[in-house]
């Protein structure tokens, strides 16, 4: 067990030293931050653009944090030869997998946490369809580049990552500016905070089963077929409720093909639920609708959410074990 965490914790702290990890994370603070400049003067609409670009941003950001990491941290150590050396501690198979599937899942999180608290920050400077809030805007520019000094003196003075001290500067520094914000300014009209804070705090379970699906591939595949293969069922998953959700009335490429049989019709039904079980369904985890129409959340909510996504997880990790148990490594350098 002691193993297990060793190795998740060394997985985290070689993820956030990446300087593509950091990378990632500005622009996608950056673009955060000047969403409320690009849906100014929309008539009314400027949150809910805000609020629907942020959550995008950090979903397809949080995907590529997760691969990369993965990538960086699998698939690279099984070509190089060095997990070898792991195994001769002894460490399990079973324990190497699981345990840089949680590094990895620990990474994509405090990358999403990093986005949230931006997206919280963001939803603040847009006061209303003519005006933003500059004070905040460049309070949340000068953290960033108070990051970047503190890195690069860290850097110098101790031989620090610059990568990982910004990392964890902007872990600490976003959510207690996004605290504050909260506590003493006002929450524009158009949005229901509580509401809000519960959406973005789904996309929490949504990148954290992207973490390890990426990881399952990472055993497999090297960085550009895993980020293809990743962004292939992202799609398939934001569309599952469309092309194969059983009750959905959608023609199938089966009826396609035949005109009528009640054969067809229970294969092509058969065919369509066991796609909907298997693909990760992102609309659970997507609620930006539900605020734009200011429907309530109920909390409840959050729990079956993560029911959900624990028991997919543990499908894919167990999934990731049995791939990973066969797999021969390093086979060129021998």
């Amino acid at each position: 067990m002691l193993n297990f965490f060793k190795i998740a914790a060394n997985t985290f702290k070689e993820s956030v030293r990446e300087p593509i990890y950091t990378l990632l994370l500005m622009c996608a603070v950056l673009l955060i931050a000047n969403f409320p400049f690009v849906a100014i003067f929309v008539f009314y609409d400027q949150v809910k653009m805000v609020v629907d670009s942020s959550m995008a941003t950090t979903m397809l950001f949080g995907l590529f944090a997760a691969v990369l990491c993965s990538s960086n941290t699998v698939s690279r150590e099984m070509r190089d030869g060095t997990v070898l050396l792991l195994f001769s501690k002894p460490v399990f198979r079973w324990t190497f997998i699981l345990s840089k599937i949680a590094g990895v899942m620990m990474s994509s999180l405090f990358f999403v946490l990093i986005c949230n608290a931006a997206s919280v920050v963001a939803l603040y400077i847009a006061i209303d369809p003519f005006r933003v809030d500059f004070v905040l805007y460049y309070i949340l520019l000068g953290l960033l580049v108070l990051g970047a000094a503190v890195g690069m003196v860290l850097n110098f003075a101790r031989g620090s990552s610059f990568p990982a001290v910004m990392t964890i500067f902007m872990a600490v520094a976003l959510p207690v500016m996004a605290l504050a914000v909260m506590i003493f300014k006002e929450v524009p009209p158009e949005i229901i905070l509580r509401d809000f804070l519960l959406a973005i705090s789904l996309l929490f379970f949504a990148v954290a089963a992207m973490a390890t699906l990426s990881v399952v591939f990472a055993t497999r595949l090297d960085m550009v077929p895993n980020l293809c293969v990743s962004t292939v069922l992202f799609a398939l998953g934001l569309m599952a409720n469309y092309l194969f959700q059983p009750e959905s009335g959608i023609c199938s490429p089966f009826h396609l093909l035949f005109a009528d049989g009640n054969l067809v019709a229970q294969l092509d039904s058969w065919c369509r639920t066991l796609f909907y079980a298997l693909l990760p369904n992102w609309q659970f985890f997507w609620l930006a609708d539900a605020l734009a129409t200011r429907k309530a959340i109920p909390v409840s909510y959050l729990g079956y959410s993560a029911i959900y996504v624990v028991l997919y997880i543990v499908l894919c990790s167990m999934w990731a074990v049995l791939v990973f148990q066969d797999k021969e490594i390093a086979k060129d350098s021998r």
